[in-house]
């Protein structure tokens, strides 16, 4: 997801009094398929295709639906309450990833992830899912502990990525106990 969410209580007023008829759960799932730039997008298809097929075959098409919508609102939802004032808006679908995520990481925790890793070097190893997704929530929590202290936020919704991943989680771990792999994945 993209800047901080929503829009404090003068400035919804502001929108209320333009836009009366609007549903704020509407724009919620239309700003999920929104993205604020081609990057932007691109990252968010990169991990779905990466990881969101693995995690759908596990739940099936309706189920995984409904979990990806209700996973971005979620993710939207922790976003607004560490950043209930701010006006900007908030687009992309980075928070419904992140639940799908978090779904991964429950359930293919030892499945070997191909990860370009830029250290003195380029080179692309193989990682435990554990590790990629695992530095990566971390990532996302300092971040946004780090951006509760800056007045401009920085442009990207970490809590967002923290909300959307901890839901995916914890649906997989309540949901889905009874469908993790009992074998390793192939590479």
């Amino acid at each position: 997801m993209r800047s901080a969410p929503g829009a404090g209580p003068v400035v919804q007023a502001a929108l209320e009094r333009r836009c009366p008829d609007k549903s704020p759960l509407a724009s919620l799932v239309v700003a999920m398929f929104l993205h604020g730039g081609w990057l932007h997008l691109l990252g968010n298809m990169l991990f779905l295709w990466i990881f969101g097929n693995n995690v759908e075959d596990r739940m099936h098409h309706l189920p995984y639906l409904v979990f990806y919508l209700v996973g971005g609102v979620v993710a939207f939802a922790l976003q607004f309450a560490f950043a209930p004032d701010s006006a900007i808006p908030t687009l992309g679908a980075s928070g419904a990833v992140a639940a799908v995520l978090g779904a991964y990481l429950f359930l293919f925790p030892g499945a070997r992830v191909t990860t370009l890793v830029f250290f003195f070097f380029v080179t692309i190893v193989e990682l435990p899912a554990l590790i990629v997704l695992g530095l990566w929530f971390v990532l996302q929590l300092v971040s946004g502990v780090g951006q509760l202290s800056s007045v401009g936020g920085g442009g990207v919704a970490y809590w967002a990525h923290v909300g959307g991943f901890a839901f995916g989680y914890v649906v997989a771990l309540v949901a889905l106990r009874g469908r993790r792999p009992t074998a390793p994945l192939l590479p």
